[in-house]
């Protein structure tokens, strides 16, 4: 049987491009005892990959070059030599960009059987998986906001942004989002109910979004959920309140090398304010009551979640450049199967 691969060929200077990738095929090699084989149907395309590419030091490990690039993945056990998992099981680990992926489910953590009876498949790679775990710790441990307090959170409409406001919503709190282009922003407000949502495309310098963080936000910020970094995160900090806190998650805006300096970084003083950055999976012990949540939000349709598909392993590299310019609506995946 044989298997489809996209490996990382080469590293990109500045901006990303579809050279980088490479589509190979291999056999799916015989499995060993404890080891299962997995046949992937969804793949997970998420903005930390970019860091992945580079050589350089960021929060993940560089993806080594000319093997299979790395990546979350849901998927079903089709040959199993492991007790614990049998045949026709649905599971979420970090298969790859490749069709089949060959497991030792004897190893802790590597991968989860997932009950898709509430929950589609798809979700756990999203609003129930990574993403949401995500929005969840940096809300819940971090933020920790209190009803009445304002939550801003950029990248409003994506895996991890929309789970942000919702959460925030549910724990009394206002969630006002930041979002590029008008529908994005409708979807954020209308769909899932968000106070406000301010649309980056329409206030592109600093003194128009900070007039409209101004207009969105009278009493202030109170926690800031960040993904982007740069200009909105400078005018994100001249609306802050005092004691009020930030969960530093992303900062794509500077993911292609380019410098992200820091406009009045004396504000974090004035405000005394508390500045972390996180990354999800050091924070296991949260993950048990976060999905918790997060499943039960979604079986009950209380949370909501968008993805955009792309079909085929082949459509990889294109839709994942296309996420990391914001192209995507929700949560980006490949379907695999």
């Amino acid at each position: 049987m044989m298997n489809q691969q996209i490996h990382l060929v080469s590293r990109p200077t500045g901006e990303p491009s579809t050279a980088n990738f490479q589509l190979v095929e291999a056999p799916v090699p015989d499995l060993a005892d404890g080891q299962v084989l997995v046949k992937n149907h969804y793949l997970s395309l998420d903005p930390y990959m970019r860091g992945r590419m580079n050589d350089g030091k960021s929060y993940a490990q560089p993806q080594l070059l000319n093997t299979t690039m790395g990546g979350g993945t849901v998927g079903e056990v089709v040959a199993s030599k492991n007790a614990g998992y049998a045949v026709g099981d649905k599971v979420v680990g970090m298969g790859g960009w490749q069709l089949y992926s060959v497991v030792d489910a004897s190893q802790p953590g590597v991968l989860r059987k997932v009950d898709t009876t509430h929950v589609p498949l798809s979700a756990y790679l999203g609003a129930v998986g990574m993403p949401g775990v995500t929005a969840w710790v940096g809300l819940v441990t971090i933020i920790d906001p209190k009803p009445g307090e304002t939550v801003v959170v950029s990248a409003a409409s994506g895996a991890v942004g929309s789970m942000v406001g919702q959460l925030a919503k549910a724990r009394g709190a206002r969630a006002v989002g930041i979002a590029g282009g008008a529908e994005k922003c409708d979807y954020v407000v209308k769909e899932l109910g968000f106070d406000a949502c301010i649309d980056h495309r329409a206030h592109s310098d600093f003194k128009s979004m900070s007039q409209a963080l101004k207009e969105a936000c009278p009493n202030g910020i109170d926690g800031n959920f960040e993904n982007v970094g740069g200009m909105i995160l400078d005018a994100v900090l001249m609306r802050a309140n005092a004691f009020s806190r930030v969960a530093m998650c992303g900062m794509i805006s500077g993911y292609n090398g380019e410098p992200i300096p820091l406009a009045a970084p004396q504000l974090i003083l004035v405000n005394r304010m508390k500045v972390q950055g996180f990354i999800v999976s050091e924070h296991m012990q949260h993950w048990p009551a976060a999905l918790a949540e997060l499943g039960q939000g979604i079986a009950t349709g209380k949370y909501k979640h968008r993805e955009t598909i792309a079909n085929g392993l082949a459509a990889a590299p294109e839709a994942f450049l296309g996420l990391l310019k914001g192209k995507n609506f929700g949560k980006q995946l490949v379907k695999l199967a």
